[in-house]
């Protein structure tokens, strides 16, 4: 197995094998429960859109088998999240895209979920029982059972905030305007990426699939942040944030310059993509970035962590981002690691530096990875350095 095909991947099916064979040996870990044909009980809210078949694709909503598990969060261990995501059944009905411009019954009633900011109460019932089976991926949180739809009905009533049925119902505003105004009145993006999945944003409505839709949310709102950041400040000295959850590291440095943004990320050996071991970067300027990240979804949740940081504090920064994944990530848990890794990292009290050599040098201490294997990928640090007034 080529593990830097497995890096690029992430459990797609690039290398051509019907089963990934490091997703299987996670699913034989996991114990399922035993399902029959009819589910009771909160939606999280969580509605799937899957992409395979595009652009007729299986959605519908998910609902615990048992009691509501606890919502997964950096204070759990990847066995527990694992073991609460397992507990999520995936209701599946087969759905044109398109229909989210006129959506029947069964389509509204996963919208309104959707559209929810609190679990919301629901029965389903399928054609056969779900089969178990747990899903894992490099974007997508993992899930438990699936199985195909008969019928569901919301038997509680969603809590759909005012400005979320207000841009919902707005057919005159982009999609990332649209994105913009819900984040700017609080909306989160787990709750904007939902909306956006279901097909009520935009002007030509339609059904996204999730993993393009997490994506697609943390890349939008990073380019609304990222214009109010242009027009502020830089940042007057090197500021080194640090955090770590899960089995992933990061180092951010702010460094005083017009706004940039490097992310290297290393995938150290025998972590859950990379027996052999990988490192990857990516950049962007001041300017918007052209091409999709090489880093995939990642590359936008750390990005997002970043700009929401720079944009609170109403600064300018250039920003080298470090990420290191050791084997202590086991299992492939959803791109929303990143991004609270690195909003973590982001809250945590920086070190202060008047340059950059002693900045780079304690990231060097941090990071496990020789430094000589990861220096010369960040392309920031190939650049000039302006020195501040601090240092005269």
């Amino acid at each position: 197995m080529n593990m830097m095909n497995c890096i690029t991947c992430k459990g797609r099916g690039l290398c051509g094998r019907p089963v990934c064979p490091i997703l299987r040996r996670l699913e034989e870990t996991v114990a399922l429960p035993r399902l029959g044909r009819r589910i009771e009980g909160m939606s999280p809210p969580e509605v799937f859109v899957g992409r395979h078949g595009y652009p007729l694709v299986r959605a519908g909503p998910m609902l615990p088998a048992g009691e509501s598990p606890e919502q997964p969060g950096l204070g759990m261990d990847i066995g527990e999240i694992i073991r609460a995501r397992s507990s999520l059944v995936r209701s599946e009905s087969k759905i044109v895209i398109k229909e989210a411009e006129s959506p029947g019954s069964l389509l509204t009633s996963m919208q309104e979920i959707a559209l929810s900011a609190a679990p919301v109460s629901t029965e389903v019932s399928f054609i056969n029982p779900p089969k178990s089976r747990m899903s894992f991926d490099g974007i997508l949180s993992p899930s438990g059972p699936s199985g195909e739809l008969e019928k569901m009905q919301i038997t509680g009533n969603p809590a759909i905030p005012r400005k979320v049925d207000q841009i919902a119902e707005d057919k005159g505003a982009s999609a990332a305007v649209a994105v913009g105004e819900l984040y700017a009145c609080g909306i989160g993006t787990d709750h904007i990426s939902r909306i956006l999945s279901l097909g009520l944003l935009g002007k030509k409505r339609k059904l996204v699939p999730t993993r393009w839709s997490i994506t697609a949310s943390d890349d939008m709102v990073g380019k609304h942040l990222k214009e109010s950041v242009l027009d502020q400040p830089q940042v007057n000295d090197y500021y080194l944030y640090t955090g770590q959850a899960l089995g992933n590291h990061f180092e951010i440095l702010l460094l005083p310059r017009p706004f940039s943004f490097d992310l290297v990320e290393i995938w150290m050996a025998r972590s859950v993509w990379a027996e052999e071991g990988f490192i990857g970067w990516d950049r962007e300027e001041a300017t918007a970035k052209k091409e999709y990240s090489s880093l995939s979804g990642g590359y936008y949740a750390a990005r997002l962590a970043v700009l929401e940081h720079l944009a609170g504090k109403g600064r300018q920064a250039a920003v080298l981002a470090v990420r290191e994944i050791s084997e202590a990530y086991w299992a492939p848990l959803g791109v929303w690691v990143v991004r609270e890794v690195a909003r973590a990292a982001m809250k945590s009290q920086p070190v202060r530096y008047s340059n950059l050599a002693e900045a780079m040098t304690e990231i060097e201490r941090r990071i496990k990875t020789p430094a000589e294997k990861w220096r010369g990928k960040a392309q920031i640090l190939a650049r000039p350095v302006q020195r501040s007034l601090l240092e005269f």
